[in-house]
C-alpha cells in the first residue's frame, strides 16, 4: 500500500440535508463496496490502497454523486503518496485516539 486518500463530497444543488445525505451515503456504499480499507468520519472518508487504484476510486465518487441526483459535486481530496515504499496504515494513524 503506497496512498491513501480522505475525501469530502459535497452533492449541490439540492432542496435538503436529507438529499446530501442520501447521495453521500451512496458514495460511501460504493466505497465500501471496492474492499479498500476506509473509515467514515464526520467530515470525510479516509481510504488506503495503491495510488492508481484510488485515483479510480476519486473518480467514481465524482460519478455516483452526479448520477444519483446533484447537478454538479464539490469534493476535497487530500493524497497521502509514496512512490516506492509503504506508508502508514489508517489504523496505525487513529487506533490509538479509539481505543
Amino acid at each position: 500500500m503506497n496512498a491513501n486518500v480522505s475525501i469530502q463530497v459535497l452533492p449541490q444543488g439540492l432542496n435538503s440535508d436529507a438529499e446530501v445525505v442520501a447521495i453521500v451515503d451512496k458514495v460511501i456504499a460504493y466505497i465500501a463496496s471496492t474492499g479498500l480499507t476506509y473509515f467514515v468520519g464526520p467530515t470525510e472518508t479516509a481510504i488506503e490502497g495503491d495510488y492508481d487504484q484510488l485515483m479510480e476510486v476519486v473518480k467514481n465518487c465524482q460519478l455516483i454523486a452526479t448520477e444519483n441526483g446533484c447537478d454538479k459535486v464539490l469534493s476535497f481530496v487530500k493524497i497521502t503518496y509514496a512512490r516506492e515504499r509503504d506508508i502508514l496504515t489508517i489504523d496505525e494513524k487513529t487506533k490509538k485516539y479509539h481505543e
